[in-house]
């Protein structure tokens, strides 16, 4: 009788899994072929997901292809990177040959151009027919699905019955057998701290499966147990004696090695004493929340993170790619809603901090204010006066401070193996220290300049390489339009109550970073996004989805944008000019600037006295190439060294794809400043407008 319950339980558990599952299953493809209707109704997208090489539905960080000239070259590294490279949406390791790797490092030197290019290609390959495949999984499974009920029920009574049968001389060898393969077990825990430095994130859907499987589980369990002790009362009496009687000596009885650990068996391999993997429904709730400092380290680079403290109190993280000896320094900046993440999101080969560092260049990476965490010297400083800055703190404190201590890090650094250094002037500079930013981090740079100039301060670059940098925004889309009106007639009402944009919670930026996981696994509904989020951005055609699934997106922090900053924005492109914030009235400006209107930065591009070379992008509907020719404009007019030059890239494809034209023409730009000439802090006389002057008396 206990037998016949067994079996009616485990058939009822497995024909609820698979009802469940398949009803799940059914919803998410109609989801899915919704969206692809959806998709092909739209007008100009019905061919997005026909493999377009311009973007893809994930996060770059599996590494891009090598270049075609490259495939014969040079491309050795460790093992452990090889493990690293394996595509995130893959489930098994990937085998190769440790001969074949040996005698690949005998000929070539070790680098960091990696296995993981080889394997990127290897996985391109197979995504096509992968696709293929999972269709054809899906439709048999639905044709197939009667015929392997019925045969499942009588198969599952057989196994049951003969495991029933082996239980018992399989009992007495788990404990030796778990004891022997501790190795194993210790790999296995190796694999998984491996694994939780890659992007191992499950979306939405996958965790509802998991979700799902332990509750029913959990719920036939309790049913089973109940079943059990109702139709042998006994046996469920003598246990409870033994239980009672042992409860006293259980300290005793084990072992001090083996306290705290956990033994578990499957429940559909008893054959096999190997202990199997216990999964809780709280640890798949994690997602990705890699660091710069873990893309830069898993790829064999150094890392250093440098903490520093801005006038007013910020706590901001500079971190660094050290070549200590270096008189070549590049420092990078990002732009909005970014981080560092985004100079090495596309690994080795795709990313221009890592082909900084290997040109020779001692590479620091700014990170400005603005995360969630609310980094600040005063650990109970609100959110309304955390976030109760603008653009001007940008320019005016963030990189300010992230300049100064990169010049006092390289002149101990130098001095301390110059001693030439120790006898020089004090105004001589032994380093060339070179800047690459991208939109807002374009305009922040160009607002420290003009202001460092104007208040006869030295700024210590020797050249600007700005990517779509912002300041100008007049010639936008309707979009951009509409949303500048509004926001500009509301803002006096939201800025009590909203002092920022971002998300506030844990749960929604974890359930943000796992929809993006779940747009990847799904591509109709993620080109729809893709397509919907384009059209607000003013048709851009930038990886919005991919962008979303990096790791500086995820539940422990994620960068947001100010509601002074997004205001600053607006005032900018309604006045048609780059200026600094405007405080709302004549009073508080004349208090910040000297004059009732805030300084038009523009008008002081002469002041500028070193090289820019500004670069746009012809696909960019965020900040268009005519806005970024007015740059170079007004500093041609200003009779500063400036060069402008077009590429077919949308916004965010200067720093999240693999754009090898780009990182040529950048790594060019960089190499005309030479590494061994000492800069002169000295700067030609400015001549300032009376309010500039009424300015710096003040």
């Amino acid at each position: 009788m206990q037998r016949c319950v067994d079996n009616v339980i485990a058939v009822t558990k497995e024909s609820v899994k698979t009802v469940t599952y398949e009803s799940l299953n059914n919803v998410v493809r109609l989801i899915n072929g919704v969206s692809a209707i959806l998709l092909a109704i739209l007008p100009g997208k019905a061919s997005i997901l026909e493999g377009i090489h311009g973007w893809e539905l994930r996060p770059t960080f599996c590494g891009p292809r090598l270049p075609r000239w490259m495939e014969n070259g040079v491309s050795s590294f460790n093992q452990f990177i090889h493990e690293l490279s394996v595509d995130s949406d893959t489930s098994s390791s990937v085998d190769y040959s440790s001969q074949e790797e040996d005698s690949d490092d005998d000929i070539h030197p070790g680098s960091p151009f990696s296995q993981s290019s080889r394997l990127s290609r290897r996985s391109s390959f197979t995504n096509r027919n992968r696709s293929w495949i999972r269709w054809l999984r899906c439709i048999l499974s639905w044709l197939l699905f009667p015929l392997k009920l019925l045969l499942g029920i009588p198969l599952y009574f057989f196994t049951s019955s003969s495991r029933r049968a082996s239980k018992a001389s399989t009992k007495s060898g788990n404990l030796l057998s778990s004891n022997t393969n501790s190795p194993r077990r210790s790999q296995t825990l190796k694999d998984h701290i491996v694994q939780r430095a890659t992007d191992r994130r499950r979306g939405v859907v996958e965790d509802l499966h998991l979700a799902i499987e332990i509750f029913i589980e959990s719920i036939f369990d309790a049913v089973h147990k109940v079943a059990h002790c109702v139709l042998s009362p006994t046996d469920t009496f003598r246990r409870l004696l033994r239980w009672l009687s042992h409860n006293s000596n259980v300290h005793t009885d084990i072992p001090a090695d083996c306290v705290g650990t956990r033994v578990s068996t499957a429940v559909l391999s008893d054959n096999d004493p190997t202990p199997a993997e216990t999964t809780t429904f709280n640890n798949s709730l994690n997602t990705d929340a890699r660091t710069c400092r873990d893309v830069i380290t898993e790829l064999g680079y150094p890392y250093e993170a440098i903490r520093v403290v801005t006038a007013d109190g910020y706590i901001l993280v500079l971190e660094r790619i050290p070549r200590h000896n270096a008189r070549k320094v590049v420092y990078l900046q990002h732009g909005i809603l970014d981080s560092s993440m985004g100079w090495v999101s596309n690994g080795i080969v795709g990313s221009p901090a890592f082909a900084a560092f290997d040109q020779g260049y001692d590479v620091f990476l700014g990170n400005l204010r603005g995360l969630v965490s609310r980094e600040h010297v005063d650990k109970n400083i609100s959110s309304r006066q955390y976030w109760r800055y603008s653009i001007n703190e940008h320019g005016t404190q963030d990189i300010p401070a992230m300049i100064e201590k990169i010049h006092e890090i390289k002149v101990s650094e130098l001095k301390s193996g110059q001693h030439d250094l120790e006898e020089g002037s004090s105004s001589e500079q032994p380093y060339k220290l070179c800047t690459i930013c991208h939109s807002l981090g374009g305009a922040a740079i160009l607002m420290y300049v003009i202001t460092r100039r104007i208040e006869e301060k030295p700024h210590r670059l020797s050249r600007m390489i700005l990517l779509s940098p912002a300041g100008f925004h007049h010639d936008s889309t309707f979009v951009f339009t509409m949303v500048e009106y509004l926001f500009l007639l509301v803002a006096p009402v939201l800025a009590p109550f909203l002092p920022a944009f971002y998300i506030p919670t844990r749960f929604f930026r974890m359930l943000l970073n796992k929809l993006a996981r779940d747009f990847h696994n799904l591509p109709a509904v993620g080109g729809l996004v893709q397509t919907l989020m384009s059209y607000v951005v003013g048709g851009d055609s930038s990886n919005w989805v991919g962008v979303l699934g990096s790791p500086h997106y995820n539940m422990n922090d994620m960068p947001g944008v100010a509601f002074r900053v997004a205001l600053h924005l607006a005032q900018m492109k309604h006045s048609k000019k780059f200026s600094m914030f405007n405080y709302g009235s004549a009073a508080a400006n004349t208090e910040e600037y000297g004059s009732p209107e805030p300084l038009d930065l523009g008008e002081y591009y002469g002041f500028i006295d070193i090289p820019v070379d500004l670069v746009a992008g012809r696909k960019d509907k965020v900040i268009r190439p005519s806005m970024v020719r007015k740059h170079y404009k007004l500093m041609k007019d200003g009779g500063v060294e400036a060069s402008y030059n077009e590429f077919e890239y949308a916004h965010l494809d200067f720093t999240f794809s693999h754009r090898e034209e780009l990182l040529a023409y950048v790594m060019s730009r960089l190499l005309l400043v030479g590494p061994s000439s000492k800069q002169i802090y000295g700067q030609k006389p400015l001549k300032l407008k009376g309010k500039d002057v009424q300015a710096r008396k003040s």
